[in-house]
């Protein structure tokens, strides 16, 4: 039987001498255990993998090979490391012998590349697409002592028509002049235009059969000086659609394809045309409708 006498002292752990070889597991080794020494291992490893990425990076800027061909753009041609790549349906000018060789001669024979040029655009401007080559100014329609049996069209460009414009042109008139001569322009005869909207068409035809018919009847060929232009018409018998027709078409002629400044119905002279002007040097030309 153990008796505590009130003024012991309290008993306490005997001190051991430490031993790195301790026997019981709470003790820690006073050196780094095998699951410590792997993780460091591990993350050795890591940075050494990370300097090499970097040094790769590094040496692939320097040769040139950073943005390549699997870093795919970004619609605006922006690819995912951070640099303009272009678009990838851009042609490579650079690999055309006869651009090249232009350039190659400007700076030793300016004169010479020039006409390389210029030569180069003639034959391949048929080529080059242009989406709108009109003018946005709407096109002036006026009247002066109108025959509709015997008058001249004037037309007056802002700039002397190309061969293909002048080849619009006629088709167009030709196109119109077909149409009026076949009744196809009519006014007295319009009954699906003049129906109304919310009821389903109906065409009469013993009434389209029975209108007067209006008929185109003769015009002349198309007179080219420089920028302005005429043609004689006998329409006949008076037909505003007719006009109104011809007035449309050459609306959208003159905002898509060639500016038309002013269109005139009517007169027998017209500012700056010369009559006495009938050789093509000086630019005068005649061409068939």
């Amino acid at each position: 039987m153990l008796i505590q006498r009130p003024f012991s002292p309290i008993l306490q752990t005997p001190k051991l001498p430490f031993s790195p070889f301790s026997r019981f597991s709470t003790l820690v080794a006073p050196f780094p255990t095998k699951t410590t020494s792997l993780r460091f291992a591990r993350v050795k490893c890591r940075a050494q993998d990370l300097k090499t990425q970097n040094s790769r990076g590094l040496k692939d800027r320097e040769e040139g090979d950073y943005y390549d061909d699997e870093d795919d753009g970004g619609e605006d041609g922006f690819s995912t490391r951070g640099g303009f790549r272009g678009r990838d349906d851009e042609k490579d000018y650079d690999k055309d012998p006869e651009f090249a060789q232009i350039l190659g001669t400007c700076l030793d024979d300016p004169e010479k590349a020039r006409a390389k040029m210029e030569e180069r655009l003639r034959r391949k401007r048929n080529r080059i697409l242009h989406s709108k080559t009109g003018s946005a100014t709407p096109m002036k329609v006026t009247f002066n002592k109108f025959d509709f049996s015997n008058s001249y069209i004037w037309f007056e460009f802002y700039n002397t028509p190309l061969d293909k414009d002048v080849s619009l042109l006629c088709d167009t008139i030709r196109s119109w002049h077909i149409i009026g001569r076949l009744g196809g322009c009519n006014s007295m005869n319009m009954q699906l235009s003049q129906s109304p909207l919310d009821k389903r068409p109906s065409y009469d035809a013993i009434q389209g059969a029975n209108v007067t018919p209006s008929t185109f009847y003769n015009l002349g060929d198309l007179e080219i000086q420089e920028n302005l232009a005429r043609i004689w018409v006998d329409i006949g018998t008076s037909e505003p659609l007719l006009l109104d027709v011809l007035i449309n078409a050459l609306t959208q002629i003159s905002s898509d394809f060639v500016g038309v400044k002013q269109v005139v119905f009517g007169g027998a002279e017209f500012e700056n045309w010369k009559e006495n002007l009938t050789t093509e040097d000086a630019g005068y030309s005649v061409h068939k409708i």
